[in-house]
């Protein structure tokens, strides 16, 4: 079973870089709820700074593991990104799975 509380703390506290770390950890265990928060994190800036690059690469994590709902949200990112932006996600997915990658 896992810990997935940080969903809540998301919901509840929307800037705190404590839950960032947690979700994270997560990810790196292969968390696929981990993979959205962490897309839903750097699209809204909660805790980091706004990042639609690593915003769209965690949302294609969750995507890839059938995440109905990050493609939802990953559509709505993908629409707010410069071509820059978009190259830059592209090159964080031609990286190996879960390398945790922090651009800021």
């Amino acid at each position: 079973m896992t810990d997935n509380s940080y969903l809540k703390d998301l919901i509840l506290l929307r800037n705190d870089p404590a839950v960032v770390q947690r979700v994270r950890e997560a990810a790196a265990r292969g968390e696929v709820d981990a993979f959205y928060a962490l897309g839903l994190i750097y699209a809204e800036g909660r805790g980091v700074r706004i990042d639609l690059a690593q915003a769209h690469y965690w949302l294609s994590l969750a995507i890839d593991q059938g995440d109905q709902d990050a493609e939802w949200l990953r559509n709505i990112v993908g629409s707010q990104m410069t071509d820059e932006e978009y190259d830059a996600a592209k090159r964080l997915r031609a990286r190996p799975p879960l390398q945790l990658v922090d651009s800021g």
